[in-house]
């Protein structure tokens, strides 16, 4: 009998105990760590899609005490004038002249940036030459692809964010034939999670092989 598949809630864990370090995010994980003894206010933070980077700028603000917010929910600097430090997630999604003004503040008032991406600002398409500039002067740090390694731990965390466990063995099967990306990583739990949901049964190596395969992932091999 097909069950109700039903998209319950699930929590990602944002605590340093949860932050899977690897040698692809060890940059990026000791400048995080070093505030605030950084070389300037402003630090550009890149990498792919579910690559941890929402992840340590949730390290960073709980550092800190600052605050995180969104490209797109960007307000002038006035409306963040009480915290010492803001960490802005998607900020290729922040209006320019928005992002601008921030800047300038936080190098004026002393207040520390944190800009989180998904590439380095030099692969913008930045009008403001102003900004431009300025982002592209910020010491940048990148979070590199995945080794095996992480990406096993990757699946095994985004499985138990949404508290289910998965055999060893499922894990390395799916690590040798997936799409070698975080993102991929994130959809094939979601996949998984729901697919389980709607057979009414556990996450099997068959069930996976099922996912790899409407997923376009090879999945014969």
């Amino acid at each position: 009998m097909t069950q109700l598949a039903i998209d319950l809630p699930h929590r990602p864990a944002y605590g340093r105990a949860d932050f899977l370090a690897s040698g692809c995010n060890a940059a990026a994980l000791r400048w995080i760590e070093q505030w605030p003894d950084w070389s300037k206010p402003v630090l550009v933070l890149h990498g792919a899609a579910g690559s941890g980077k929402s992840h340590l700028a949730h390290l960073w603000c709980e550092r800190t005490g600052g605050v995180l917010v969104r490209g797109d929910a960007l307000a002038e600097p006035d409306a963040l004038a009480r915290h010492r430090a803001v960490a802005l997630d998607d900020a290729e999604r922040a209006p320019e002249r928005t992002l601008l003004h921030l800047h300038n503040f936080c190098i004026e008032t002393g207040a520390s940036l944190l800009v989180v991406a998904r590439v380095a600002p030099a692969n913008w398409p930045i009008a403001l030459a102003d900004l431009a500039s300025r982002l592209r002067a910020a010491p940048s740090v990148a979070i590199a692809p995945p080794d095996d390694a992480l990406l096993s731990a990757v699946l095994v965390k985004h499985f138990a964010d949404r508290q289910i466990r998965v055999a060893p063995g499922v894990i390395g099967f799916l690590v040798r034939r997936m799409e070698r990306s975080f993102a991929a990583a994130a959809a094939l739990a979601a996949g998984l999670d729901r697919l389980a949901l709607v057979a009414g049964r556990p996450i099997t190596i068959a069930l996976a092989r099922r996912m790899l395969a409407e997923s376009g992932d090879s999945a014969s091999r």
